[in-house]
């Protein structure tokens, strides 16, 4: 059953929150299991980071985010951004950088990362397209050699999906030829749920397939047909308590709300928040 934002930011009490959470999936809450933290990917609130950084950091943490992952610094030194992190009583588990940027000037890269406390360099999308297998492979072992770069310096590197990986090339996607052509002992992944399904894949089959890759994912949901449009997390059609029902299995330990174009960014992170602090899978 899915809510507008509105009225699912005017539900009160924890009692009719889980109900409604309930309501959405189509069936009672099955365990005890919840989210211990839940975090952010700062993309969503964009424009609020822009006017005003240390205010937005913020809001974030009041509405009761613990994480945070940063996409670019705002013209903000590594101290100043780890500062006002620590400041929010936030972490920053990760950071998404271009995979040309972590090739060119690895040391910046690294030493601010270090400075601001990211175990994870992320590359949020593919620096071209790949239009062969032969294309799938360079690309993997480019990621290789920028997550060797990165471990030699303490840090993590993984790859964060959109749509295009899962569009099969003859009949073998590039997603699956990133997994198996790079090393679990260097390159881990981020699962953007929504693009995931908008591809018509199935997370719970890529966590069965290759368990332990999927260190973080993006909790994005689904308006679903016609559009498949974003909206809150929990009023859409992805059913997060059976994908976080295998977060063991996945490997996954950092969950990060995004919505790419949010009509009103502040009223969604508060709402998807709601929804994830009561959600029990």
């Amino acid at each position: 059953m899915a809510q507008t934002r509105r009225s699912f930011l005017t539900t009160v009490g924890s009692a009719a929150l889980g109900l409604a959470a309930g309501c959405r999936v189509g069936r009672a809450q099955p365990s005890s299991r919840a989210l211990t933290r839940v975090g952010l990917q700062l993309y969503t609130v964009r424009s609020e980071m822009g006017r005003d950084l240390p205010g937005t950091l913020a809001r974030v943490a009041a509405i009761g985010y613990k994480e945070v992952e940063f996409a670019g610094y705002f013209n903000r030194s590594a101290t100043e951004i780890r500062n006002l992190v620590r400041q929010n009583n936030l972490t920053s588990p990760s950071t998404h950088v271009a995979l040309n940027v972590i090739e060119s000037n690895p040391q910046k890269t690294f030493d601010d990362a270090k400075t601001i406390g990211h175990r994870w360099v992320t590359v949020p999308s593919l620096p071209g397209r790949l239009s062969s297998l032969d294309d799938c492979r360079e690309m993997a072992q480019r990621f290789n050699r920028a997550a060797a770069m990165a471990k030699a310096a303490g840090l993590r590197f993984a790859f964060h999906n959109h749509n295009a990986e899962f569009r099969k090339i003859g009949d073998v996607a590039p997603f699956d030829v990133l997994l198996q052509e790079t090393d679990p002992a260097l390159v881990d992944f981020q699962m953007d749920l929504y693009w995931a399904v908008n591809a018509g894949a199935d997370p719970l089959a890529y966590f069965a397939r290759f368990p332990g890759r999927f260190k973080m994912v993006h909790v994005k949901d689904s308006a679903g047909p016609p559009n498949h449009a974003q909206t809150d997390v929990g009023a859409g059609t992805i059913e997060f308590q059976k994908i976080f029902a295998q977060s063991e299995k996945a490997g996954i330990e950092h969950y990060l709300v995004e919505h790419d174009q949010p009509s009103n960014p502040m009223e969604f992170i508060a709402a998807s928040y709601q929804y994830l602090a009561e959600l029990r899978y």
